[in-house]
């Protein structure tokens, strides 16, 4: 089983570097690693931090320099995207090789996410490793769990299934993506199973540089959602309104007494925008890029 890494990145290459320092500790090598960034800067020191990693440039957004990734790789099996800031446990890519070549259903692998600081101000390397020595290894609570969808952070796709059904992520999703791991598992779980693994586990650092600005990430926050449900390809609108609704809750209370580092007034005017867009029959997710 050929096993490839895939990074998309822009503007953390210092961070980028810790990432791919640690791939070097996996017990199960990947096969390759491919790294995709707007621009060579984006990937300064990438090379000596992972000697052999492949880097090519794309399209800044995370659709396209996945299927960038995607299109490098016609010879792959398995491609384990990572974010350029997820620190993998030593063991997380020999437990996906495992499930894998056991459960020739599975086409969607996601692993265990020990600590996300996409959900608070974010952990620096340091921190990240610590979390993972202080977990230690070992096998999770239970066996593989059905999901409804991947974490884009760490998800590992099976190939076969999109190369013969002519799938990739959807480029129409600009700028972070926002969404796209949902609207991409669901398409591939028409064609297998969608799991959780908890022998896979990592931690997901959740770096604040490089991010959307908050007006266009608020716009996401609804335009996205709607527009993956009404392409009706597992994505109910019940679950896209429930969505979209807690995040909107979420920046209505916050924006009072905003966190320093979350912009909640600028999400709050983007889910505003994008309400205004559905009402006059407007509402695109490339609007988002524009804002």
């Amino acid at each position: 089983m050929k096993i490839v890494v895939g990074i998309a990145t822009a503007g953390r290459a210092p961070v980028l570097a810790e990432i791919l320092r640690d791939l070097r500790g996996q017990i199960r090598q990947p096969d390759e690693i491919v790294v995709c960034a707007p621009s060579d800067e984006d990937m300064q020191g990438a090379a000596e931090a992972f000697p052999g990693v492949r880097l090519i440039t794309g399209p800044r957004g995370l659709t396209r320099q996945r299927n960038a990734i995607l299109a490098a790789i016609p010879g792959a099996d398995v491609i384990m995207f990572f974010d350029d800031d997820f620190l993998a446990e030593p063991h997380y890519l020999q437990a996906v090789e495992r499930h894998l070549e056991t459960n020739a259903r599975t086409v969607v692998v996601t692993g265990a996410v020990l600590a996300d600081g996409i959900k608070g101000p974010g952990l620096d390397v340091a921190e990240g490793r610590a979390i993972l020595a202080a977990r230690g290894e070992g096998h999770g609570p239970s066996g593989p769990e059905p999901v409804f969808t991947g974490y884009g952070c760490n998800m590992a796709l099976r190939l076969a299934p999109m190369r013969a059904f002519g799938l990739s992520f959807d480029e129409r999703l600009p700028l972070y993506g926002w969404q796209e791991d949902v609207d991409l598992s669901r398409r591939l779980a028409a064609h297998g199973d969608v799991r959780l693994l908890p022998d896979a586990r990592g931690v997901h650092l959740g770096v604040k540089r490089g991010r959307s600005s908050g007006i266009k990430l608020g716009y996401s926050q609804v335009a996205n959602p709607l527009y993956i449900a009404a392409k009706k390809e597992g994505y109910p609108r019940t679950r896209a309104w429930e969505h979209i609704i807690r995040n909107l809750l979420s920046n209505i209370v916050k924006a009072i007494r905003p966190e320093p580092y979350i912009d909640r007034r600028g999400r709050l005017v983007g889910n505003m925008l994008a309400f205004f867009d559905l009402v006059r029959g407007r509402m695109s997710p490339e609007r988002a890029a524009t804002l």
